[in-house]
């Protein structure tokens, strides 16, 4: 089938459609796919050409037969539409950001460079000038009150919020540019509010380490990561660099360095007991041990590192309003949840399936990533089982979740399940969700 092709856009008529703009957000392709057809005159077999479908697709889509939930297929349909981004829920489109205006006053290319040379160098010059265009903006702009603070703290929270339940993924261009804005803002400020701004920097820095890692890009996640430890570090806040430690030493385990796991994790202990041992941080951290040592099959160590997480959760009770606001998610939930997946990732799978179960069942559905995971591990721990009905539903549910969240990591696990899948390749319900899996993927 030939790939999807493009059009001008849509009427600004259409756009500005109360009618289209609860369709789009209510993601009722139904009624968007009706709109565009009555407002835009853009008939089905043109809509499957831009959107790389098959008319019929298209027909069943209109007639409310099938809809449209994996987040790829949605992209395909904004892009293809020139839908805006925001107003499916998705973040900016590459065609909505104009590219930078080029200079005209180039020099010429010497002969003996290729067109291809000459074309990379342009455009890391064209990098570089608006690079410090960028700079000299925001040291004009000079100006750093508290409620500029506020404002990019809140938006920090909002893309935390954002993160936990679409993925991280989209929102890297957005957070590494808030995060070099506040950098180049510290140069020109005085204490103290340049300390509220490296304080910032370093939350900011942690969030785009989070969100390459979710992207999956983990050489770039850990710049990011060592970023927000130079700016935590030069403030003494052990207990935020212990944060920043437990990410890394999850990333390690992902990245097939669980020895390297553990040493972080304990790193990260060290740190939080310099700052006095918050008990419900060092709760988490011992989880994150537990996961590198359930990675290396080390059963004891593992068991070991849930033991003293538990302990310090139950220590903890009563605290949760002395503890940081970024460990307020490791709630009594999370941690019977993790606890399941530790013990599933040791192979544990009859006492891991009650715990993830139960974690899934009290988790709300604005944790859509989490629960997406926990689905995952769920399905793990029963196909260990040999519950193959069971896995798949399990498996089903992650599938149905992933396709409202833009996270590679996600979509990783997903895939992984259904690799391990294939000695039942036969198997009644292995192929009902293979099925499930061609449907979700377009």
């Amino acid at each position: 089938m030939p790939g999807p092709q493009t059009h001008q856009g849509l009427p600004p008529e259409l756009l500005a459609n109360p009618e289209w703009q609860r369709a789009c957000r209510q993601r009722d392709f139904a009624k968007v796919f009706h709109l565009v057809k009555v407002k835009a005159g853009i008939y089905p077999s043109r809509m499957a050409a831009l959107c790389g479908m098959t008319p019929s697709r298209v027909g069943e889509i209109m007639s409310g037969r099938r809809g449209l939930a994996h987040i790829d297929v949605i992209e395909r349909v904004a892009d293809g539409l020139r839908i805006p981004g925001a107003m499916l829920g998705l973040a900016h489109r590459p065609w909505e950001i104009p590219s930078p205006a080029r200079s005209r006053d180039r020099l010429p290319s010497r002969s003996a460079r290729t067109s291809e040379t000459f074309a990379d160098t342009e455009r890391e010059t064209d990098a570089e000038s608006h690079s410090d265009l960028d700079d000299l903006l925001t040291l004009a702009d000079g100006r750093v009150t508290r409620s500029t603070l506020l404002a990019l703290r809140s938006s920090v929270e909002d893309y935390w919020r954002r993160d936990d339940e679409h993925g991280g993924a989209s929102l890297r261009p957005a957070v590494v540019g808030h995060l070099r804005y506040v950098t180049q803002m510290m140069r020109s400020v005085r204490a103290p509010l340049r300390r509220d701004l490296q304080s910032l920097a370093a939350e900011l820095a942690r969030l785009a380490g989070w969100a390459y890692f979710d992207a999956r890009q983990y050489s770039t996640a850990r710049t990011h990561f060592t970023q927000a430890l130079r700016f935590s570090h030069g403030q003494d806040d052990y207990l935020f660099m212990a944060n920043v430690l437990s990410c890394m030493s999850l990333q390690a385990t992902y990245d097939g360095q669980p020895s390297d796991a553990v040493a972080l994790a304990c790193k990260a202990q060290d740190s939080a007991r310099a700052a006095g041992g918050q008990p419900l941080v060092m709760s988490m951290l011992h989880m994150r041990e537990a996961f590198a040592h359930a990675t290396l099959r080390d059963a004891a160590s593992c068991h070991q590192a849930i033991g003293r997480s538990r302990d310090a959760y139950e220590q903890a009770r009563g605290q949760e309003g002395e503890a940081p606001s970024w460990i307020r998610y490791f709630d009594e939930t999370k941690l019977i949840v993790d606890t399941g997946i530790a013990l599933a990732k040791l192979g544990e799978s009859e006492r891991a399936e009650p715990l993830i179960a139960e974690g899934l069942r009290r988790e709300t559905g604005a944790q859509q990533r989490g629960r997406a995971f926990h689905a995952f591990w769920l399905a793990t721990a029963q196909l260990q089982q040999g519950k193959l009905d069971a896995a798949c539903h399990s498996a089903g549910l992650a599938l149905d979740l992933s396709a409202s969240l833009d996270s590679p990591r996600v979509a990783g696990h997903v895939h992984e399940f259904h690799r391990r899948l294939a000695p039942y390749a036969r198997e009644t319900p292995v192929i009902a969700f293979e099925q499930r899996m061609r449907e979700a993927l377009g």
